[in-house]
């Protein structure tokens, strides 16, 4: 590494690869720095892999804007780049009275919020789509899809690169000082440590995010970044029920809860996994047992007839960066200057969990703005 940068970037996940691939160019220093062995380790390979079309999140909020305009962005990135996606489209179902009245209130969020291709279902036209489901109602979402996201994130890395950034792997940032027009930034790496000079410093550390913000000076608490940890488990269905259903499959979310529901995934071969749970925890930690089997079966069972309970074996579990603890409304997505704080040219991105995959090209495009204002 040089010794001064135009612009670094903390994670090297499917955010911070995308935003390299939006700020790179040729006339730019870039730095992106990763504390594992490769990129995509953590939060970014741990997930259920789902194109969300922006059904969920608060009018206007930043997850609803950035998920509608992403989930566009994604199918012409896939079209044009060999990227493997599926458009399967997704149902939500309802299994009692209570929860055909909340499709309603989902449907109207979805429709304000821009995302494209809803219709409510009955059960008769729900039985038509998915013989095997069983339900009340449906929201039926035409724009959900699937996504590789492991060669979506080899196409954001291959484009950094091509654009001049250099990635480099195993070095951990341990400390930042803001001096004039810019940032010392320590690292450590496998040779010992060292620091270099950048002009703008953006955080994507995804996990450790409000510890970089921490690092730099802020306040985690005042500002409300404090993370919380929340796992997520899968579980893996029995290839004998494989091609029962040809959608991914959600429930009606229960209120407050903070994510989806466990639902129906589909891998692009057709595998059928169940996913994820919410469980918040202090560390992180990817074991899965049969612990919570039982969890898994009463959750989807009512839906899902024809699962058995022995259909279920544990696969993996993912770590979200939650900034909403258990029981708090949903948090929107934190992407601002920190030029109010006496920090300007340091960009923050905390809390960016689901629908992060789904938004990062937009997510990358709203960040490129906020540079171009700095550089």
């Amino acid at each position: 590494m040089q010794t001064t940068a135009d612009i670094t970037i903390i994670g090297a996940g499917v955010i911070g690869l995308a935003v390299a691939a939006e700020v790179a160019n040729e006339k730019r220093q870039v730095y992106v720095l990763e504390r594992n062995a490769t990129w995509g380790q953590e939060t970014s390979s741990r997930h259920s892999g789902v194109i969300h079309a922006g059904i969920y999140y608060p009018i206007n909020s930043l997850k609803a804007r950035l998920c509608v305009s992403g989930n566009r962005i994604l199918y012409r990135l896939c079209q044009q780049n060999n990227i493997g996606c599926s458009k399967l489209g997704k149902l939500i179902v309802a299994t009692t009275a209570k929860e055909v009245e909340e499709l309603e209130t989902l449907i109207q969020r979805g429709n304000s919020n821009g995302a494209l291709g809803l219709e409510m279902l009955s059960r008769k036209a729900l039985k038509q789509l998915e013989p095997n489901v069983e339900g009340m109602a449906a929201i039926f979402s035409a724009e959900t899809g699937i996504i590789d996201s492991h060669a979506l994130m080899s196409y954001f890395a291959a484009k950094a690169k091509s654009n001049q950034a250099q990635i480099v792997y195993r070095t951990r940032v341990v400390g930042i000082e803001k001096i004039k027009d810019g940032y010392q930034v320590e690292v450590v790496d496998s040779e010992g440590g060292f620091s270099f000079f950048t002009r703008v410093l953006i955080n994507c550390a995804g996990l450790s995010c409000d510890k970089i913000a921490g690092l730099a000076g802020i306040n985690i608490d005042d500002a409300g970044y404090r993370l919380h940890y929340c796992k997520g488990e899968y579980f893996s269905l029995s290839n004998a029920k494989r091609g029962l259903v040809s959608h991914l499959i959600f429930p009606v979310p229960p209120p407050r809860v903070t994510g989806a529901g466990i639902h129906v995934v589909m891998d692009l071969d057709g595998r059928l996994r169940l996913g994820p749970s919410i469980d918040y925890v202090d560390v992180i930690d990817y074991s899965v047992t049969d612990k919570h089997k039982q969890l898994f079966y009463d959750a989807t069972k009512r839906f899902l007839p024809f699962i058995e309970i022995d259909d279920l074996q544990p696969e993996m579990a993912g770590i979200r960066p939650k900034l909403q603890g258990p029981d708090e409304s949903i948090k929107d997505f934190v992407i601002k200057g920190e030029g109010d704080k006496g920090l300007l040219g340091f960009i923050n991105l905390v809390g960016i969990e689901s629908p992060g995959l789904t938004a990062a090209p937009a997510i990358a495009r709203y960040v490129g703005s906020l540079v171009a204002e700095l550089l």
